[in-house]
Formats: structure tokens, C-alpha cells, sequence
């Protein structure tokens, strides 16, 4: 990265190699990526992988692509928590990258370090998740669209035509672009209708066993319910644990409706076993878009969309194919 200079009687000690800190009051030197080993140098901020099956595939995808090989210099950071990411792209910027990925645990709260990131010559590229900032702070973003991933599952609930829904709505991490959409779509219809009850709606922060034990006060407390909605296949799972505990039947014609999301390919397996109902899929492989942009923006290219929408579908137990598991099972 080009340095800034701080004062003239650096410059000495600059042709010796050593190198000045920016003042924030000048305007942000050209950047020029590459370092002398000619590899782009890449942050990349993610949530957790072990997480779920969902982001150890996306983790896998993204560390297979941003190799020495393929030319790129790579350091991981992983937190589910919003500042913690903040303060892994305020170092990574201080370390020079070219380049800074991003996986937001949180959608708000980034515009200021973006703008760090932009001053500093740093240029941003989303993957996976939104955020709520001005899209001149980052270059592109390769996103899937969670809102359309919650409509599909809710509409497909609705096309099961219950005469009464009453549903354990296990959420994922507060404020994450997934939760937001898959919760948005599911609270927008229980609002609509009369015979859509939440019985209980709680994060279980994408975990099993916190889902289970969200399920468990359910059944403890004697509380009817037909539907279990979980924005995730693990926590999908943490539930029909606390099902199978109870003896209470689940999947196609049982009394309980278990959707999930993600399509963990255990997952689409207890579709296709029609254990479970619905399973909507959220695409990990965002890797070679990725690179794909950078590789424009290196040669001087222009994108020719900002965002790119990964495709996604939902699967049916009832329609489900071997196929399908081994061709989109993670």
C-alpha cells in the first residue's frame, strides 16, 4: 500500500525502508495492490464456522479460493459479534490489506469503519450478508437474499393449508441479515391471518441445544403447537431432539411441521426420510464471485452489477429427490 508522508524530514528515513502513518486530515494516497511478493493481500471477516454446517461449507469455500496459489495473501478473523468484527476490520486496515471481506454478524454499526476502510485506500466487498450502509462504502456485495428465503418458506406453510398454525419460531442471532429476513416474512403473516399463533419465539443464536431446550419449556409448559419454524438446520435439529424426547411425531402427515434452513445435506436427508417438512436453501459458495470481482477491479475493469443475488430454493419432503440431497446437500 502507498504510504502517506508524514513530514519531509521522514523522507531519509523512508528511503532506508522504513514507513510514516497517514495524518487523517489528507486525502487517502492511490493504492496500488500487491505486495513485493506480488500476492493480494485479503482480511476476510466471517461469523463463526462452527457455527453450522451452512458457514463451516462457506469457511471451507472461501479458504479453498484464497490461497498463495491463487495469488492472494489471506488472513481469517471469525466473530458472531458485531464489535468484535468492527475491531477485526479497524486491524486489518491498519495491516494494509487490499482488500477487506466481510461477513457481518450485525447489519448496523459499520458505516464508520467502511469509511476508515475507503480512506485508507481499502476496498470492501460483502459476501454472504447485508448491511445497512451507504452502498459507496463498499465495491460489491455477493449476497443471498434473505427475505425472499423467508417468503418462500412462509408462503410454502401456508400452501400446507392447517386450520390453525401455531408455530415455535426458534430465531437465529438478533440483528443478523438472516434472522431479519427469515423472522420478517414468518411475523408479517402471523400479523395477517387469525388462525397464525407465535407460542413461543425465541433466539437460539443458531444452536442445537438451546433450541432443544426452547422446545422443551414448550412442551413442559403444556402449550399446544403444530409448527416448528427454525432458521436453521442445526437448531432445526436441537428441536426434533426435544420432539423425539417427548414422543411427539414430526415430518410429513405427524403432528408436527419441521422446517429448517440452509440444506445441510444431513438436513435434506431427514426431508427425503419426510422426518422433516421444508428445508430452504441459503448458498455458502460465494468464493469464486468473489474472486471473480477482484480479479475485475485488479485489471482496471468495471463491475457490471453492485450486488449479486445468490439463487435459492426451498424443498418439499413430499417431492424431494436422492438428486436433490447430493446435488445441493452441504
Amino acid at each position: 500500500m502507498k504510504k502517506k508522508v508524514l513530514a519531509v524530514f521522514l523522507a531519509s528515513a523512508m528511503a532506508l525502508g522504513l514507513m510514516a502513518c497517514g495524518s487523517s486530515s489528507q486525502a487517502p494516497a492511490a493504492k496500488t495492490s500487491g505486495g513485493s511478493d506480488g500476492l493480494i493481500k485479503v482480511g476476510i471477516i466471517n461469523n463463526d464456522p462452527n457455527e453450522s454446517g451452512y458457514r463451516t461449507a462457506n469457511d471451507s469455500d472461501l479458504k479453498a479460493k484464497f490461497t498463495k496459489e491463487n495469488g492472494y495473501d489471506a488472513s481469517f478473523a471469525y466473530s458472531l459479534k458485531n464489535d468484535e468484527q468492527i475491531q477485526y476490520a479497524q486491524t486489518f486496515i491498519q495491516d494494509e490489506v487490499d482488500y477487506l471481506l466481510l461477513s457481518a454478524a450485525d447489519t448496523a454499526g459499520w458505516d464508520s469503519v467502511l469509511k476508515d476502510a475507503q480512506d485508507a485506500g481499502v476496498k470492501v466487498i460483502l459476501f454472504d450478508r447485508t448491511i445497512d450502509a451507504d452502498a459507496s462504502l463498499y465495491e460489491a456485495s455477493i449476497v443471498s437474499d434473505m427475505a425472499k428465503e423467508g417468503q418462500t418458506a412462509v408462503d410454502w406453510l401456508a400452501g400446507q393449508n392447517l386450520s390453525e398454525y401455531n408455530v415455535i419460531h426458534i430465531q437465529g442471532v438478533m440483528g443478523s441479515a438472516a434472522q431479519q429476513g427469515r423472522s420478517g416474512a414468518l411475523d408479517t403473516k402471523v400479523a395477517a391471518e387469525s388462525n397464525w399463533n407465535i407460542v413461543k419465539q425465541q433466539t437460539a443464536e443458531w444452536n442445537a441445544e438451546k433450541a432443544q431446550q426452547i422446545v422443551q419449556s414448550v412442551i413442559d409448559a403444556g402449550t399446544a403447537f403444530n409448527v416448528i419454524y427454525a432458521e436453521n438446520d442445526d437448531m432445526a435439529k436441537g428441536a426434533v431432539a426435544a420432539l423425539d424426547a417427548a414422543g411427539i411425531s414430526h415430518g410429513v402427515g405427524k403432528d408436527v411441521v419441521v422446517m429448517g434452513f440452509d440444506c445441510n445435506k444431513w438436513a435434506l436427508e431427514e426431508l427425503l426420510a419426510q422426518n422433516w417438512n421444508y428445508d430452504g436453501q441459503c448458498n455458502p459458495f460465494q468464493a469464486s464471485y468473489i474472486d471473480d470481482i477482484i480479479k475485475t477491479l485488479e485489471s482496471g475493469g468495471s463491475l457490471s452489477q453492485k450486488t449479486i443475488i445468490m439463487d435459492e430454493k426451498g424443498f418439499d419432503a413430499s417431492t424431494i429427490t436422492q438428486e436433490d440431497v447430493d446435488n445441493y446437500g452441504i
